[in-house]
């Protein structure tokens, strides 16, 4: 691959893997990054790689479903690899607003897999890789694990928007060869994560001293996988992975709600003990955990088995969740001021100023 689309590359993962690519990855290619830049797009995820890769990175304001464009950009930079990470994609939003999901997960999919399709006229040698999640499978109960042959049972508008969009592109697969991969993945955490997730909202409400909100009884089950690990895994099976074939992705590294919560608390401690902070008034951290009501649909348990990826392209996880807890707090007290701006009117005002947004 020499031209790579990564549509969705001004978000958390997409940002990320746009930096592994330049990096770890060894990519020697252009990578165009189209991004609407909706609530968690953030193009000052990218600006230092914008310096250093000029000619290499170009940025495209723009939805992916707008089938004029895509045709457009495809003609201009001929990609012969798409990596595509734009998606709605927090569970409580699609609760209470499912049209955007439907309207980015479902139809912006498929302008892509079509646009894609017209653009490669039946060529093998590219591929279009789609990143989804392990919410299609819906909830496990206290044993097993999720593998890319469990029947796909999703509880939320958002899961079963993903659900949709991966039966679509399989289905481009079948039907048109277009040369396809799929990786579901468990919850992705580390730097550039919107403060609105669960690992940065604890933080950031635990340095400002506020609650730390956990649903229900806190036992719900989540694998954990640092965003590094992630993207080296895409990036291996974009190169290496059988067309139309899915991979898991998962962290190995199964964690109660609770106690990554807790989990937090400790990493703060160490990097910012709660006695040196005027915030907390004396308190510990732990001290701020609240208990709220869970949210409808909240699924069990997830728990990835990664064995497929791990035998046929050699991939596995190589941080552990505490190692990768303590770098992501420490990211995080690091860059405060990249906290400060997303979170402001500032950086609204700066975004309208310079992407017309």
């Amino acid at each position: 691959m020499k031209n790579i689309l990564v549509t969705g590359g001004a978000g958390f993962i997409g940002s990320n893997f746009i930096r592994y690519l330049f990096g770890p990855g060894g990519f020697k290619g252009r990578v165009v990054n189209l991004d609407k830049l909706t609530y968690a797009g953030n193009p000052e995820n990218l600006l230092d790689v914008a310096r250093a890769q000029k000619g290499r990175y170009a940025f495209v304001k723009g939805d992916i479903c707008d089938f004029k464009l895509l045709a457009k950009l495809f003609k201009k930079y001929k990609f012969d690899g798409v990596a595509h990470f734009a998606a709605e994609s927090h569970v409580d939003r699609s609760i209470f607003g499912p049209k955007d999901f439907i309207e980015t997960n479902i139809h912006g999919t498929f302008a892509l897999l079509e646009t894609a399709r017209q653009a490669w006229g039946g060529r093998k040698d590219a591929r279009f890789h789609h990143i989804s999640t392990d919410e299609v499978y819906g909830s496990l109960g206290r044993t097993g694990k999720f593998k890319e042959t469990t029947p796909y049972d999703p509880r939320s508008p958002y899961s079963a928007s993903k659900a949709s969009s991966d039966h679509l592109v399989m289905a481009y697969h079948h039907t048109y060869g277009l040369p396809v991969t799929i990786s579901n993945c468990s919850n992705n955490y580390g730097p550039f994560h919107f403060p609105e997730k669960l690992i940065p909202l604890v933080i950031l409400n635990a340095l400002a001293g506020k609650p730390l909100p956990v649903y229900g009884d806190g036992l719900q089950v989540r694998d954990w996988l640092y965003v590094e690990d992630h993207c080296a895994a895409i990036w291996r099976v974009m190169k290496r992975g059988r067309p139309g074939e899915t991979y898991n992705v998962g962290g190995n590294c199964e964690m109660k709600n609770i106690d990554v919560v807790k989990g937090i608390c400790a990493a703060l401690e160490k990097y910012a003990p709660a006695a040196a902070n005027p915030a907390l008034a004396g308190k510990a951290y732990a001290g701020l955990i609240t208990y709220v009501k869970d949210r409808p649909g909240h699924d069990r348990r997830y728990a990835i088995d990664f064995s497929k990826i791990r035998r046929e392209l050699g991939w596995r996880p190589s941080v552990t969740f505490k190692e990768g807890l303590e770098r992501t707090v420490k990211w995080y007290l690091a860059n405060g001021g990249w906290v400060l701006h997303v979170q402001s009117g500032a950086y609204r005002k700066w975004l309208r100023k310079n992407y017309n947004r």
